[in-house]
This record gives C-alpha cells, sequence and structure tokens, in this order.
C-alpha cells in the first residue's frame, strides 16, 4: 500500500487546525454574549476565565489572518463575525455614555480593598483627603486598620461611620462626610457587607452597600459568590438613590454582574469610559482586571472616575464623583 504523500497530511489536518482556532474563540463569543455562565453546569473555571474576555477579544484578529492565510474562506468569514462580537462587548467600556440631566447634590464615593488590611492608615487617610471623598467603602478591612484611621484622624473629616472590622479578608467599613445610619448587614454572606442609609443637605438620602463577594475560584466559593451577588439590593425609582460600591470578584464579562447591573444600576467607570482601566493584579498578581465597581443608580449623573495606587494592597481605589437626582 502507498504511504500518503505529506502534501495530503497537510492538506487534511489544515481545515481541522483552522476551524479548532476558530471554534475555540466561537465558544467563548457565544458563553459572553448569550449569559450562559449563569446557567446551570457552569461554574468554575468558566467564571474565572471569562474575566480574560478583554484579552481574548484583542486577539480576535490570531484566527482571521490564520484563517486566511490557509485559504479557508468560510472560516475566515466566521472567524469575522466572532471578533465583531466579542469586539462589541468589550469595545464600548472605552467610551464615555451620555448622562442624565440632574441637579441634586454632588458626591465623591470612594471604594479600598485593602488586602487584609496592609494598606498603610496613614496613606489612605492621605488619599481620601486628597480626593475629597465624602463616603468611603473598605473592603478586607481589620480592627488595626480602623485604629489606625482613627489615630490618622479620619473621624475628623469622615465623622459617621458603619463598621464591621473582621480578620483576614473578612471584614468591612463605611466612612462618610454625613450623617448615617446603620442598616442591617447582607443576610447570609461570606464576608461583611454593611449597609447604611446616608441624610444627604436638603434632606435627600442614599442609601449604600459594600459588596464584597467571595472570588469564585473553587466549587464552594462560587456557591457563594452568585448567593452574595443575588442578595444585593435593587435600587427603587421611587426610593433613595442606591449605591453598591466594593470588590465584586467580577467584571462585565461575567452574567452575574450585569445581571446586578440590570435591577436599575449603571457601571460607573463604564459610563466614564474607564471600564477597562484595571484595578486588581496590576502590582503583585496577573492578569490585571477590572474587579472593584462602584455601581450608581442610573437616575444619577457620572462626572468623573479616577483609579489610584493603593501600596500595600493588589487592587486599586476607585472614585466616582456623582451628581444625584
Amino acid at each position: 500500500m502507498a504511504e500518503p504523500k505529506p502534501g495530503r497530511i497537510a492538506g487534511h489536518w489544515r481545515p481541522i487546525l483552522t476551524w479548532a482556532l476558530v471554534g475555540s474563540w466561537g465558544a467563548w463569543a457565544v458563553v459572553r454574549l448569550t449569559g450562559a455562565d449563569r446557567l446551570p453546569g457552569f461554574g468554575v473555571p468558566v467564571t474565572p476565565l471569562l474575566s480574560l474576555t478583554p484579552y481574548v477579544a484583542a486577539a480576535a484578529p490570531l484566527p482571521i489572518i490564520c484563517a486566511a492565510v490557509l485559504r479557508r474562506w468560510r472560516a475566515t468569514a466566521v472567524a469575522g463575525v466572532v471578533a465583531v462580537g466579542l469586539v462589541a462587548a468589550v469595545l464600548p467600556r472605552l467610551f464615555a455614555a451620555d448622562q442624565p440631566h440632574v441637579a441634586g447634590p454632588a458626591i465623591r464615593v470612594l471604594s479600598a480593598n485593602l488586602m487584609f488590611s496592609r494598606v498603610d492608615p496613614d496613606y489612605l487617610y492621605a488619599l481620601i483627603k486628597r480626593t475629597g471623598a465624602d463616603l468611603v467603602s473598605l473592603q478586607e478591612f481589620n480592627p488595626d486598620e480602623a485604629e489606625g484611621l482613627d489615630r490618622a484622624g479620619l473621624g475628623r473629616l469622615l465623622p459617621y461611620k458603619n463598621l464591621d472590622p473582621r480578620w483576614e479578608a473578612n471584614g468591612s467599613g463605611i466612612y462618610s462626610r454625613f450623617p448615617l445610619k446603620a442598616l442591617p448587614s447582607q443576610p447570609g454572606t461570606a464576608m461583611a457587607m454593611p449597609n447604611a442609609e446616608l441624610e444627604l443637605p436638603g434632606g435627600r438620602r442614599l442609601q449604600v452597600t459594600t459588596v464584597h463577594p467571595l472570588p469564585p475560584i473553587s466549587g464552594s466559593a462560587f456557591g457563594k459568590w452568585r448567593h452574595d451577588l443575588r442578595g444585593l439590593p435593587a435600587a427603587d425609582p421611587h426610593g433613595p438613590v442606591r449605591i453598591l460600591a466594593g470588590d465584586y470578584n467580577a467584571t462585565l464579562d461575567h452574567a452575574m454582574l450585569r445581571s446586578v447591573i440590570s435591577r436599575g444600576y449603571v457601571d460607573a467607570a463604564d459610563q466614564a469610559g474607564r471600564g477597562l482601566h484595571p484595578t486588581w493584579g496590576v502590582s503583585m498578581y496577573g492578569p490585571p482586571l477590572s474587579l472593584d465597581h462602584i455601581l450608581v443608580d442610573r437616575r444619577c449623573a457620572v462626572r468623573r472616575v479616577s483609579i489610584h495606587d493603593l501600596p500595600g494592597s493588589d487592587h486599586r481605589a476607585v472614585l466616582a464623583e456623582l451628581r444625584l437626582p
């Protein structure tokens, strides 16, 4: 029997390899664009991997080029459609959105994950003072950090607070320039997620939740992550303005986070054209991801968002300047 010629072998494997490459990007696009990651059966490792969607979208020309070089024109066309879908899901985060015309009080909201409270309290105090933050949401906040902020003089800047400091990564806290009333914390969460209601000038009320679910990197943590995100309160168009600020351990490519946003919120960084600015993995770990979010009642206008380094933490702080209705 005659052996197959090398050219025939290459010709046989060429379409298989081409379609395998196109299919890999295509499967990713289908999961991302349909929100399939919120369905039963999807968990670890699909959910953590979806955080990499901006990188996958940036590499979407690769299967197009490979298919075109190999003259697989049908595969080239399919790869082009996949690339358009992925880019359409990611690219809008680079552009600021139109904002509602509102004339209510202005407020600056800062959210920071302190990485087991390794951020120097004096540095954090200086950041809060420099940015003029009126409302601060802290995660991974322990009793030592609370005492250090007291010594630094944070009580003079933000005299009102609702704190639940705990050891390791479990504590959270809210500091405010305006009088606040502590509300019951989010029920059944793995880590502290306190709530508070602020009274702003003119008698306006604002409710805030510090958000910090477990990272969905194991089967048990994934279940708790979904539970904690599902339990976040919806914004009531007829009630007080709501803000959900913290480390979501999620990006805008996760259907669970988009589901929270659909309950009456917008992502402040996304609205300001900063939705791809990484807040985690920049200095210590990688790849850089946008895990920290300030979700704002969609009735508010997002004026500006800035990202600030936090020496000692694997996260960056997020500051949102808002105008309330």
